[in-house]
């Protein structure tokens, strides 16, 4: 049940929901979604107090368990993450930092019997240099580890020490004072402001329509007449709308005289040159056409099919080789350039190798122990890595090689991608490696691509080639369709997609004069992203990287039938239909909400933008202040360019013939700040969420 404001069909405003388990939230809510400040009490007797962002706990809290303890700090995607306090109920008590719900990073652990442990945490226990104290001012200071073998430190008495103290364990801490002082982070209930099994229908008629349409919340529309139910008439000025008394569905009639009517940016349009076939700013926008799977599979016949083999081997023998226990603390020699294992491949195998029906061939790992280490903190799971790339189903060629030259491949379940590179390109990120290590470490949310593995191809026959490849993540896997792809990078020379509109499909890579959208995230994602954009770009300009793009990709939740899209704002839509798969959906079940993050699945709106006739290389059009609901994926890529003398060069030769300004290759200083200034006036805070 909800009771309190509503703004075009959505919840908006202050209202009270309750849940049938008894559980019931009291606050602010935003189109749809408990967001800003509110209570929420489970049936099980747990409660919080504090911010939200769309049904998830974000910003300052307080929550009371019901067994008695207490968390008071910041929350982050319905967990604990930053600084806070939580309050055992036998006294114990935590202060420092927090991440994903659990004590990680710096902090102090005070227990009821004054016992003090100040240091680092990882995982919920000390690790890493720490001081463990007793009232009487004694201590223990060393290193901390769970590991009896990493554990070492060194006892400080005082003059009043009990002799006990002398031959205590630090191991007593993990199997002692720790145990029973588990986070209680168990919530009653599945936060969802949608009935979970009643089914919602619209409809909309307008003075030409003869029938009623009915769209679904993934904007499938189907024409007809459901059966009639009893209803209670509801008058407005110029809407009349009728409320089932069952409960189930709720039907809306409106008039649709002005849907379509651009708001706030009609005297805009009515000015705007739409001699521009490709993006004509009085035609509603459709989306492309659906594209077909990219790639090509790799089959027996293919050219390159053999090179498959010997790189799905090579994977299979690099990540099933033991190794050391996976630390994130690297010693400066795994970065070493020199550090590099080549193994030989015999088609009748060796004592290492399994026999194959491929040439001989070599394989080189770089730097073997990083990439191992950067799987971990990226959380991939080996045997998962090694089905992806090298299990029955073959890798995927794209059909044609980049602006580079290089060819990319993509493994079947799309979660990664490969790209052949050239020496250059390596000996940049063998360079750069430390810091990129030290970097994608200290910033869980960065928007650089991220890397998985780095290895060489030798051929040993008649050709005698090496072939070098990079393993990435793809930055659009994902359940939702990706309608639209930009590739942006703040210049105007050669960034407009030369195909004409027929042959531009979903899988189109559109560049930045192609770009008709303000991207809008909501206020505190904003902030986030605008602090890590600035992060990464100085990375990127103190290794002297330039060339670098923004990839962003769209998904837009309102489609008409005739795959046009519907404005966020329109009247045709009051209430989605949910179906059983709707349900599911990502946005709609709270279970996988946890899987929205910087760059990923993120809930967003644009809003559609027109260049005047007159500035034809115009980056950024104008806003209309027509906007859609869409899922963003986005993320930093190409940064294996540094500023060579290759690249100098083709500055000063462009820079003769074009503005200097809106060239490519520049230096990485204006490079990053020409790239910031265009993100930041692409992207802008949502404030109507």
């Amino acid at each position: 049940m909800y009771v309190g404001e509503w703004h075009r069909g959505k919840t908006m405003g202050k209202g009270r929901f309750s849940w049938p388990s008894g559980a019931t939230y009291e606050g602010e809510f935003k189109s749809g979604f408990m967001d800003g400040i509110g209570t929420y009490t489970g049936s099980n007797g747990d409660t919080y107090r504090g911010q939200w962002v769309m049904n998830l706990k974000h910003g300052h809290g307080v929550k009371s368990y019901a067994n008695g303890d207490c968390y008071d700090g910041e929350w982050r995607c319905g967990m604990q993450e930053g600084q806070g306090k939580y309050n055992w109920k036998n006294g114990n008590y935590y202060i420092g930092e927090w991440r994903k719900g659990g004590i990680c990073g710096k902090g102090t652990f005070v227990w009821s019997n004054g016992n003090t442990y100040d240091g680092y945490w990882e995982d919920g226990m000390p690790k890493g240099n720490g001081t463990f104290k007793w009232p009487d001012d004694s201590f223990y200071v060393g290193n901390w580890s769970k590991d009896p073998n990493e554990q070492n430190g060194t006892y400080f008495p005082s003059e009043t020490s009990p002799e006990e103290n002398q031959d205590w364990d630090p191991r007593s801490v993990y199997d002692v004072d720790l145990s029973g002082c588990e986070v209680n982070d168990v919530d009653g209930e599945k936060l969802s402001v949608l009935p979970s099994q009643k089914r919602l229908a619209m409809w909309s008629s307008s003075k030409n329509d003869d029938k009623a349409r009915r769209m679904s919340v993934d904007g499938r529309v189907s024409v007809g007449i459901e059966r009639p139910f009893d209803k209670l008439q509801i008058w407005d000025n110029a809407t009349a709308g009728a409320v089932t008394g069952d409960g189930c569905d709720v039907n809306v009639v409106g008039d649709r005289e002005n849907v379509g009517r651009i708001s706030d940016g009609g005297d805009l349009l009515a000015s705007v040159d739409d001699g521009n076939p490709k993006w004509s700013p009085l035609q509603p926008l459709k989306l492309p056409r659906p594209g077909k799977r990219q790639g090509e599979t790799i089959s027996k016949d293919h050219k390159n099919y053999e090179l498959m083999l010997n790189l799905q081997l090579g994977i299979r023998h690099s990540v099933a080789r033991p190794g050391p226990a996976a630390s994130l603390d690297l010693k400066a020699s795994a970065f070493d350039p020199k550090e590099k294992v080549w193994t030989k491949f015999p088609p009748e195998g060796s004592k290492h190798t399994p026999p194959h029906p491929s040439g001989e061939f070599k394989w080189k790992d770089y730097c073997p122990l990083v990439f191992r280490t950067l799987r971990k903190l990226f959380k991939v799971d080996s045997a998962d890595y090694m089905l992806s790339i090298c299990g029955n189903d073959a890798l995927r060629e794209l059909s044609s090689p980049g602006k580079s030259g290089s060819f990319f491949y993509l493994t079947n379940d799309d979660r990664y991608m490969i790209k052949t590179i050239k020496k250059s390109e390596v000996k940049v990120l063998i360079r750069m490696l430390p810091a990129y290590y030290n970097h994608v470490r200290a910033h869980e949310n960065t928007l650089v691509i991220k890397f998985f593995g780095l290895h060489c191809v030798k051929l040993t026959g008649p050709i005698q080639r090496k072939v070098r490849f990079i393993i990435m993540g793809n930055l659009f896997c994902s359940e939702f369709t990706i309608h639209r792809r930009y590739d942006l990078k703040g210049s105007s020379l050669g960034r407009l997609t030369d195909k004409p509109e027929a042959e531009i499909d979903e899988t189109t890579i559109l560049k930045d004069l192609d770009l008709n959208f303000i991207f809008k995230l909501q206020k505190s994602w904003f902030q986030e992203f605008c602090r890590q954009i600035d992060r990464d770009c100085d990375f990127l300009e103190q290794e002297r990287i330039m060339d670098y793009s923004l990839l962003v990709g769209l998904h837009f939740r309102q489609v008409s039938g005739d795959r046009e899209l519907i404005p966020c704002d329109s009247e045709i839509v009051v209430v989605p239909r949910l179906s059983r798969v709707d349900i599911d959906h990502l946005l709609l079940d709270p279970d996988r909400m946890d899987s929205i993050r910087l760059g990923g699945n993120m809930p967003a709106r644009v809003e559609r933008t027109v260049r005047r006739g007159e500035f034809e290389l115009q980056l950024i059009g104008e806003p209309t202040g027509e906007c859609y609901e869409v899922i963003m994926f986005f993320g930093i890529i190409d940064i294996l360019q540094d500023y060579d003398i290759t690249k100098k060069l083709e500055h000063a030769y462009k820079s003769i013939q074009y503005d200097p300004t809106s060239i490519s290759a520049v230096d990485p200083r204006q490079y990053s700040k020409r790239f910031r200034d265009f993100i930041f006036n692409v992207f802008s805070e949502d404030i109507q969420l």
